[in-house]
């Protein structure tokens, strides 16, 4: 009779488990991104993959979800025999991918969408993801780029979404609102967020950004209790905007940090504003990690770690990460990636392939 009882509680046990992870992927389907914070607490400690992908100081960040959904945020300059696109199919691959769900482009500076012809070549690109039309008529790069990419579309092969800030984005497991797009910011806090920020007053005054670098999509991703914060390049004009008077995106854990870590993005009052744990600058060796924008990260409230994918010639000695959290020391081009495997309580962990090894960062 014991037996009986017992194997009649496992087998309800089981049924039980069995009925809420089909309820599970029934609200996805029926809700998408909008439920992807509670889904995500139960996911079975599957993590959110996040490849750091080295395009020589452009950008190339590659996310896949526990359930396979990839979103990439943008896709590294263009030439170089196709350096970058195959560099961003190795990550692909290596993620067990075969294809990419969406591509977001932040903007159309050649070292951000320059790539995405080469990589269409290689490999399925399902969505592309943008800010609307180009607003920067003056320099001949992003004319290209901007051109280059209009006969993409033309070829009807790919769907287009263009967002606004508030939308959130078509990728199923983790939550992506959009905080910026074509200049335009966010009015009011995300929730949890909209407390006064002391960090303002740190910041001085810089010009009005006139590229499309101001006009950047930028992402608050949310995947439980883990948020990760890309602006693409936003500049320092937009930040204070988007930050002052009061926090309108909140605190977040990892911050990927804005325009390379260039002296016109990563103001105080977004950088301390957000505090994040650690910060992941996709520098290149002579692009980006200048000592200024490096001081402010370094001084932000409650930050661990900075991690780069390159070691920054203009920062010498006293303004570069530690040698264990550099992908790609100063020296011949090794194409080093970083990895974080984030979960939904709010963890995760740094690989650096370079030295093979992996920090892990617990819930705080």
């Amino acid at each position: 009779m014991g037996r009986t009882q017992h194997s009649a509680r496992k087998f309800s046990s089981a049924l039980r488990a069995l009925l809420a992870k089909t309820f599970a992927a029934i609200l996805i389907t029926l809700f998408g991104g909008s439920v992807a914070i509670s889904v995500n607490a139960t996911d079975d400690e599957r993590p959110l993959r996040v490849y750091f992908i080295d395009v020589e100081g452009g950008q190339a960040t590659l996310f896949v979800t526990p359930d396979g959904q990839s979103l990439l945020i943008d896709t590294g300059w263009p030439g170089n025999d196709g350096r970058d696109a195959d560099r961003i199919v190795a990550a692909a691959k290596r993620a067990g991918l075969s294809r990419i769900n969406c591509v977001l482009i932040t903007h159309y500076h050649s070292d951000h969408v320059g790539g995405l012809a080469q990589l269409v070549a290689r490999i399925p690109v399902d969505t592309f993801i943008d800010h609307g039309g180009n607003r920067e008529t003056g320099e001949a790069s992003t004319l290209q780029s901007w051109r280059a990419y209009q006969e993409l579309l033309a070829t009807n092969k790919f769907k287009r979404i263009t967002v606004k800030p508030g939308d959130i984005l078509p990728i199923l497991r983790m939550h992506a609102t959009v905080v910026s797009s074509d200049g335009a910011l966010i009015q009011s806090p995300l929730p949890g967020a909209g407390d006064p920020n002391p960090a303002c007053k740190e910041s001085e005054t810089q010009p009005v950004d006139q590229t499309e670098n101001a006009r950047s999509l930028g992402i608050l991703i949310t995947f439980g209790n883990l948020k990760i914060l890309d602006l693409g390049d936003l500049t320092w004009d937009k930040e204070m905007q988007l930050m002052c008077p009061v926090n309108k995106l909140g605190k977040v854990a990892i911050y990927i940090v804005s325009h390379h870590g260039s002296p016109n993005s990563g103001s105080p009052a977004l950088v301390h504003g957000v505090e994040p744990r650690i910060v992941i600058m996709d520098n290149g060796a002579k692009k980006g990690g200048s000592p200024s924008a490096w001081e402010i990260i370094k001084h932000s409230p409650h930050l661990e770690d900075i991690w780069q994918l390159h070691f920054s010639i203009e920062g010498g000695k006293h303004h570069n990460a530690s040698e264990e959290c550099i992908a790609n020391p100063d020296g011949p081009d090794a194409a080093n990636y970083l990895q974080l495997n984030g979960n939904s309580d709010g963890s995760f962990s740094i690989f650096n392939s370079r030295t093979q090894k992996t920090k892990h960062y617990s819930t705080r």
